[in-house]
């Protein structure tokens, strides 16, 4: 639900976009691909690893210590990390297959140069804050989202995530140089409430003409691997009426799913797919896709998954194939905290948009386990994971003012529900 009015503080001024575009150049040559001009910055591969030195070498130049929690997140600390109820904020560095620049990384970025905003102003902290950069929040290489943050709360099995492989057989053991340490409720105990920063997946903000929103939630989503198996031939000498072609089902199953998303007001979509042997000549013998699934609620994510389920086993039945379909991972509908939502549209000048996602998050994660709010910046395209994806400069700095008043409030403020001006140091 949209709030009624937009009321926008002032323009940030022109040193604060200046700050914005200094730190930002630093990352944005980093695993841009010159031909698409998308990013190719997977898990623990080079260029998020070299992401990765760069946010130590943040903290250090701030004097801020960083742990590793063991499963791939880093968190840099503002504070003494000991003491409880900390206020976390960031995002993630990792993207899609040729990605845009902003997804993830604009979150951290905006984190440091709101953290900065802080220091310059002397604020002084009740609470510590912490600069997250999550791991694998894309599953882009190893197949499930949010890996990092799942694992730190526990809903991914610690045991199961180092067996998970990348496409060249790579282990996450591997990948990490270590077995994943799991759930770390020693971690969770310190934090009182987590803050992601992140560019709008869509135009909501561009019709609303509003630089800034607040999220509401996320839509129920998941992850579904799709096995349709045949029987491998030549495609010359092969009847027609013989064959037993796992494309056949899989393709009639990409146009179901279209179909039934359609019919149900919900999302589906299949962008990735391995066939074997992936001949020219040769009818294939197996060919695995991934559904990706979203709607509003989770009993209309159930219906649709089954509805294509069934559709796509009545389909196979003909094509005299076999199909698996195996559940990889699934995220219920999320709620964001309405305390700091009704917090943030009070500090916020007035009140921003408040609107849902159906993007998923590492807040989206968190939300489950403590206080958790997001941000996010204007995207005039509404393009995402996409090299077309972007953010004003001005808007990205209106996205740090504003999430350093959010801080001023969470971190420095009283412990009731403050009554101060934003900016304004308590």
């Amino acid at each position: 639900m949209l709030s009624d009015s937009v009321v926008e503080g002032p323009l940030p001024h022109g040193d604060d976009v200046a700050a914005f575009r200094k730190l930002w150049d630093q990352i944005a040559p980093v695993g841009r691909d010159p031909v698409s001009g998308g990013y190719l910055r997977f898990a623990f591969t080079e260029p998020e690893l070299r992401l990765r030195d760069w946010f130590r070498q943040q903290a250090a130049d701030r004097g801020m210590p960083v742990e590793s929690d063991g499963n791939g997140n880093l968190v840099a600390w503002y504070g003494d990390p000991g003491a409880g109820d900390a206020v976390l904020v960031g995002s993630h560095f990792d993207s899609v297959p040729h990605g845009g620049a902003y997804d993830g990384p604009l979150g951290i970025v905006s984190a440091w140069l709101a953290l900065d905003r802080l220091r310059e102003r002397g604020t002084a902290l009740r609470r510590p804050i912490g600069v997250v950069a999550f791991a694998e929040e894309e599953g882009a290489r190893f197949g499930v989202p949010c890996l990092g943050s799942r694992l730190l709360t526990g809903e991914l099995d610690a045991d199961r995530a180092a067996a998970l492989t990348d496409r060249d057989g790579i282990t996450l053991a591997k990948a990490l140089g270590d077995e994943p340490a799991g759930a770390r409720p020693d971690l969770l105990a310190r934090i009182g409430a987590f803050v992601e920063l992140h560019v709008e997946q869509g135009r909501a903000l561009v019709d609303l003409a509003a630089p800034v929103g607040v999220a509401s939630g996320i839509w129920p989503h998941g992850r579904w691997r799709m096995d349709f198996t045949g029987e491998a031939n030549h495609a010359g000498t092969t009847l027609m009426t013989d064959r037993r072609d796992p494309m056949l089902t899989y393709a009639f199953t990409v146009l179901a799913a279209n179909k039934e998303a359609r019919r149900f007001g919900a999302q589906a979509t299949v962008g990735r797919v391995e066939v074997e042997p992936n001949a020219t000549n040769a009818v294939p013998s197996l060919v695995r896709g991934w559904l990706d699934a979203r709607a509003a609620e989770v009993a209309t994510l159930d219906t649709l998954i089954e509805a294509i389920g069934q559709k796509a086993t009545e389909r196979a039945v003909r094509d005299r194939t076999a199909l698996r379909l195996t559940r990889e991972s699934v995220t219920p509908l999320v709620e964001f905290d309405g305390g700091l939502i009704d917090l943030f549209q009070r500090v916020l000048r007035g009140g921003v948009p408040v609107l849902p996602t159906a993007a998923g998050h590492d807040a989206g994660v968190l939300a489950a386990h403590l206080p958790t709010a997001m941000l996010f910046v204007r995207n005039p395209t509404g393009v995402s994971h996409s090299p077309a994806e972007t953010a004003e400069d001005i808007d990205c700095a209106a996205g740090v003012a504003r999430l350093a008043d959010v801080l001023t409030t969470l971190a420095a403020g009283p412990q009731t529900t403050p009554d101060i001006e934003p900016g304004d140091a308590p």
